[in-house]
């Protein structure tokens, strides 16, 4: 009765799914973008954010654009509480990575945080499931040491400068002690300018000088 009312269907065909797929059909994930920077040294992600916070390494696992079926999928994550499109996601990233090394001596995943008004309205924060996902298949854990104290505007129309002024100051690492010596993935959805995560890392680093970050996304624009 419930296949009736509610058919296994891909997000992103329409077509039913097939028993062992979930929310995407396998035919749609392979055709998904792949950047394969994490193969790449001074890949296109890591060139964003070189010589503003150091950092081990850096990638964005597939390319994002306004109107792709990435960015489909992770719209019906954000905002169609689809949160089993984020875990799958995380899933499946950790699954393609485990292999490759980029994994290799990460000591914990740490979400980019969502302050609570927007994740009480929301209802979670769309990171922190594609972490549990992550987690699934790599078997690190995931860390809440970092917490944003302070709003930030939606940043679409922003330039780059408008961006940092946006996300400067607006997390805090609740224990310090608990980062040192510690190599952390920071996580988030998507990577444009890369604003957020610059702020998000400055802050980490500023509380335990002894941390090491590596950076992932989803998705990075181009």
């Amino acid at each position: 009765m419930l296949n009736y009312l509610f058919p296994r269907v891909c997000h992103l065909c329409g077509l039913p799914l097939g028993k062992a797929e979930e929310c995407v059909c396998t035919s749609c994930l392979a055709k998904l973008p792949r950047t394969l920077y994490h193969q790449r040294k001074d890949n296109g992600m890591e060139q964003r954010f070189m010589g503003l916070f150091p950092f081990e390494r850096a990638t964005g696992h597939f390319f994002y654009s306004r109107g792709s079926e990435l960015a489909s999928l992770i719209t019906d994550l954000k905002y169609r509480h689809f949160r089993k499109v984020g875990r799958m996601l995380g899933r499946l990233v950790g699954e393609e990575l485990f292999t490759t090394g980029f994994m290799s001596d990460i000591d914990m995943l740490i979400p980019v945080p969502m302050h609570f008004l927007k994740q009480a309205q929301r209802g979670y924060n769309q990171v922190d499931v594609i972490c549990k996902g992550l987690s699934e298949t790599t078997l690190i854990p995931v860390s809440h040491e970092l917490k944003a104290v302070k709003r930030h505007r939606t940043q679409t129309s922003m330039t780059l400068e408008q961006r940092r002024a946006n996300t400067s100051g607006i997390f805090r690492v609740k224990h310090p002690a608990m980062l040192d010596r510690r190599h952390i993935l920071l996580v988030d959805d998507v990577c444009t300018t890369g604003s957020t995560l610059t702020s998000a890392a400055e802050t980490i680093l500023a509380a335990a000088p002894t941390a090491r970050i590596s950076l992932l996304t989803l998705g990075v624009t181009f």
